[in-house]
Order: C-alpha cells, then structure tokens, then sequence
C-alpha cells in the first residue's frame, strides 16, 4: 500500500467530513448491537446510515471535483484530519 500526498483542504472542509465519518463510524458500531425486532429504531438506524453515507461520498466528490486531485484505478483517497493533508491510497 503506497500512500501519496495530492491535495489538502481547510479546516472547515475538515471539519465538515470529520464529522461525518465520526456519525458513521458511530451508526456502524450501533448497528452492531440494534436488531431488527426494535423495528422503530432499526429503521430510523438505517436511514441515518443511508444518509450520512450519502452525504460522506458527496463530501469526498465535491471536494475532488473542487481540487481536481489524483486519482487512481482501485486507489481511494484519505483525509489526516491533524494536517487537513490529502493522500492518495493505492
């Protein structure tokens, strides 16, 4: 795995996806434990996780087609969130 510098954002963009990926990584360890017999709970826990997937994958598209970063076939990007620094994950 080869990790390459391509871009950097504010702390406000920053902020914004580090924010999303904490609700996430929240909703995902609480998927962990919801079953689908809390039927109310379970359905609001999958809405939250379609949304705030949504909204992560629009952050990450926006900001690519804003800073036209590098990319690469079957790469990813990754935000440090101390340094708001770009790498490209290949």
């Amino acid at each position: 795995m080869t990790k390459k510098h391509v871009g950097q954002v504010t702390p406000e963009e920053r902020n914004e996806i580090q924010t999303l990926f904490e609700r996430r990584n929240g909703l995902n360890e609480l998927a962990k434990i919801v079953t689908a017999d809390n039927t109310e709970l379970y359905e609001k826990l999958v809405k939250d996780m379609g949304e705030t997937g949504t909204k992560f994958q629009n952050w990450w598209d926006r900001m690519a087609q804003k800073y036209q970063w590098e990319s690469a076939e079957g790469g990813n990007w990754e935000i440090n969130f101390d340094t708001c620094e770009i790498l490209l994950v290949i």
